[in-house]
């Protein structure tokens, strides 16, 4: 908090200045104009004006004409003065509120520029440098976030498209297969089989897309509140793999768990779970047939690592960062089944944050690694 505010002041220490040099030029030049008025017109030669005056206008003598200045302005000199200073004052402080009002409107300005969406940067006086930083910095990051938004708005709205039109193949297969079932009289128990394992498998897809459609309408974890226990990390891996057997069996995939016996972690299970679950799912989807996946857990002083390693195609670092981001899939041609809506990756990555973890991704040489680190003291009070 303490270096803010001294960066806060270094920032506005040219204008400062600025302030401080400016008011002393308007007081000199007020004080220098009031002496002169002084000296120049009200002493001495303001006097004589002013008896000479008198003796012209009312023909009186030296003496009567320097008794009546003497008795009606002499004697009010001070309100002379006052007078004069004020006439400065009215003279001089509307210049000067004028020039530290344009600050004001330079800002002013600048703000019509972020409301106006101006693709120029907005330009300050010098002096105004650390507040035309900071109106530049809002101006791209609201230009970023409106960019992310259209984004990540379009890729919603094509992944939309894209699923409806998807349930009409497998729908279309499982209502074609009905149909010759019950239309063919004669039909072999070999061939009714055949009809039927394909519709089966039709129909799990067609529902696989529907859950992504149910995963699409919920997609916010932003309010969740963990329920947090101590778990096995190493049954729950082993249970995992068990379970993606058959997975891995059709792409002739190997997965190989490095962990120790029984080892604990705090966190909520039944996210945690779903975590393992997207990671190990994306690593198959993007493995190479007849490869390995390992999964390695590294238990440091303070941290949990856990590392899910595939062999596939290398990401590229540009789409490398995209990864993590809703409805972002690395196989954008719908010409294929696999992958889901994009969104595996992205509510594992908010899971893992809602844990105080990281999660993070790298890719070369054919090889793709992601790697979560958990801290051992997460959901400790």
């Amino acid at each position: 908090m303490k270096n803010k505010t001294s960066k806060k002041n270094t920032d506005f220490n040219q204008l400062q200045t600025v302030i401080f040099l400016k008011t002393i030029l308007i007081v000199v030049i007020a004080l220098f104009l009031v002496f002169s008025l002084y000296s120049f017109f009200l002493h001495g030669n303001f006097a004589n004006a002013m008896v000479g005056l008198f003796q012209f206008i009312f023909r009186m003598s030296y003496d009567e004409a320097l008794n009546l200045y003497q008795q009606n302005i002499r004697n009010y000199m001070e309100l002379f003065y006052l007078l004069a200073i004020a006439i400065v004052f009215f003279i001089i402080f509307p210049v000067y509120l004028k020039w530290f009002v344009k600050y004001f409107t330079e800002i002013n300005r600048g703000i019509d520029a972020l409301m106006e969406e101006n693709a120029e940067e907005v330009t300050l006086s010098s002096e105004l440098a650390a507040t035309e930083k900071k109106i530049n910095t809002i101006k791209h990051t609201l230009e970023k976030r409106k960019t992310d938004a259209q984004l990540s708005e379009q890729r919603k709205n094509d992944l939309i498209v894209y699923l409806a039109h998807d349930l009409k193949t497998p729908l279309a297969s499982v209502i074609g297969y009905l149909n010759l079932m019950r239309d063919e009289g004669q039909i072999s128990e070999e061939l009714r089989e055949k009809y039927l394992s394909i519709s089966l498998d039709k129909a799990e897809h067609l529902e696989d897309l529907i859950n992504e459609f149910f995963e699409i309408a919920r997609f916010n974890l932003s309010n969740i509140v963990l329920q947090y226990s101590n778990i096995n990390l190493t049954r729950l891996l082993e249970q995992l793999i068990y379970e993606f057997r058959p997975i891995l069996k059709e792409k002739k995939l190997k997965c190989n768990l490095n962990i120790a016996d029984n080892t604990m972690l705090r966190c909520d299970a039944n996210k945690i779970q779903r975590v393992f679950d997207n990671l190990l799912r994306n690593a198959v989807t993007y493995s190479f047939n007849d490869t390995d996946i390992d999964i390695t857990v590294i238990e440091q002083s303070n941290s949990l690592v856990i590392k899910f390693v595939n062999q596939g195609n290398t990401i590229p670092p540009e789409r490398l960062e995209q990864i993590f981001e809703q409805f972002y899939r690395l196989d954008a041609s719908r010409g294929t089944s696999s992958g889901g809506a994009g969104l595996g990756l992205a509510i594992a990555k908010q899971i893992i944050e809602l844990h105080n973890g990281t999660i993070t991704a790298k890719s070369e040489d054919e090889q793709i690694e992601l790697e979560v680190t958990f801290p051992l003291f997460v959901g400790k009070s």
